[in-house]
């Protein structure tokens, strides 16, 4: 039994909102776990945009999901969520990636009901599935996990395409059908936001994706509004275009960095976010 998942059931069961940080790569986990985070969630778009270099539009599959988490657990010691888009297929694939990741000591997982090739949820032009294939994923992760203490999300992109009321009926017989947490992607006002939790229907994810079509909340306030999980699932990623773009841009103007030099970590800094002490310091002990 993973011991993070018994951590992340146990953060479910007691007061309090769990932040999960997004994280397409390594090094973002490892930031977020040393900058003291309960949690982190591996985003599909972070995936895409920092790991791949491309948008986040059905291009990954299940071997660049894998390879991902994969790199991800070696770097960092967290609960980690993992964006599993669709599941990549029909009941036999939702089978083959619960195993997978479980396999890979996840805490939880998240599958939707998109069509494939899934989009981000703030993107225009998505299409779901039918009600009963939708439901028939869920039932099929739940009945795949060997460990109950795995967390399956079921997100519904209904909103988007057939409203709210669509999206209503779909998180109630997603829940039936033995998920662990409701996830509502692209609510469009802070209305709809108390709307998901005033449902009580089980815990509810929330999805902060500045500038998309949720509007940005705190975690204090999603907690007071009722939610049990929040996630920024593409914050970092976003943060590194616009950063690492203005210097590249610099540095092809002037040929210079030293005036970045207060805007980037030490070389001494950096090696220590990568945990070449902890390196050094097993090699002591066999080289003694």
């Amino acid at each position: 039994m993973s011991k993070h998942r018994q951590k992340i059931r146990a953060l479910m069961n007691t007061p309090g909102m769990i932040v999960a940080p997004g994280a397409g790569t390594p090094l973002d986990a490892r930031l977020a776990e040393q900058a003291g985070f309960e949690a982190v969630y591996m985003s599909g778009y972070a995936a895409a945009c920092v790991r791949y270099g491309v948008p986040d539009i059905g291009l990954l599959g299940y071997g660049e999901l894998e390879s991902t988490v994969r790199a991800i657990r070696q770097a960092c010691d967290l609960p980690l969520i993992v964006d599993c888009d669709t599941a990549y297929g029909d009941i036999a694939n939702v089978k083959r990636t619960v195993e997978g990741m479980e396999s890979l000591g996840v805490a939880g997982i998240q599958i939707e009901d998109q069509i494939w090739p899934k989009k981000c949820g703030h993107m225009d032009g998505k299409f779901v599935e039918p009600r009963d294939v939708a439901v028939r994923k869920v039932k099929a992760a739940v009945a795949a996990r060997s460990d109950k203490n795995l967390v399956i999300i079921a997100r519904t992109d209904a909103r988007g395409p057939h409203g709210m009321d669509e999206a209503i009926t779909r998180a109630k017989m997603f829940m039936d059908a033995g998920a662990d947490i409701i996830f509502f992607d692209g609510p469009q006002s802070l209305e709809e936001l108390r709307q998901i939790c005033d449902l009580k229907i089980g815990p509810q994810m929330a999805n902060m994706s500045e500038t998309g079509l949720t509007p940005i909340l705190s975690a204090k306030e999603l907690e007071a509004i009722g939610f049990k999980l929040a996630i920024w699932p593409s914050t970092t990623a976003r943060v590194a275009v616009r950063q690492v773009s203005e210097f590249l841009k610099h540095l092809k103007a002037t040929g210079d960095s030293r005036p970045w030099l207060d805007r980037m970590a030490s070389l001494a800094e950096t090696n220590k976010a990568l945990g070449l002490d902890d390196v050094r310091a097993f090699e002591n002990t066999i080289t003694k």
